[in-house]
């Protein structure tokens, strides 16, 4: 069905989706026929960092809504020899702050991209300064208040 075609799998948590999640995506899109992206469950993600703060369903919601991805799948574990087997595809693409994790999949004839991410934006620099950003103002409103005589 897909015979000549190039099958590009890419994959993330996508959490509170930023430029950096749309130029991986649009630059396997660049490298692909037919590009799939997996968005992690909640519970694959919190197995190594906490939790996201948009929940599951509304990610992918998010990422099926891009005109970029052919098919949106949920993504349930890292390891992803049995997706190799199972969707066929020929080049994998993922965050260069994954760099040496999936190079296992060459062996099993998949080209790995590692998408240089950069120092810009990412969710949990995100989640970071919203977080201080917070604080900052808990702390400013404390200041603030009339002492109580």
């Amino acid at each position: 069905m897909f015979k000549n075609k190039t099958i590009v799998y890419t994959s993330g948590t996508f959490d509170m989706f930023h430029y950096n999640h749309l130029r991986m995506i649009n630059y396997a899109r660049s490298l692909a026929d037919i590009l799939i992206v997996g968005v992690s469950t909640d519970e694959l993600v919190t197995s190594y960092k906490p939790k996201p703060i948009i929940p599951f369903n509304e990610r992918l919601q998010i990422i099926e809504a891009l005109k970029t991805p052919d098919i949106v799948i949920p993504q349930h574990s890292l390891d992803h020899t049995e997706l190799v087997k199972k969707l066929n595809f020929d080049a994998f693409v993922v965050g260069d702050d994954w760099f040496g994790k999936y190079d296992y999949l060459e062996e099993l004839g998949v080209k790995v991209f590692y998408f240089p991410y950069g120092t810009g934006v990412s969710s949990s620099n995100l989640r970071k300064a919203i977080h201080d950003s917070y604080e900052e103002h808990l702390q400013m409103q404390q200041k603030a208040k009339p002492a109580i005589k």
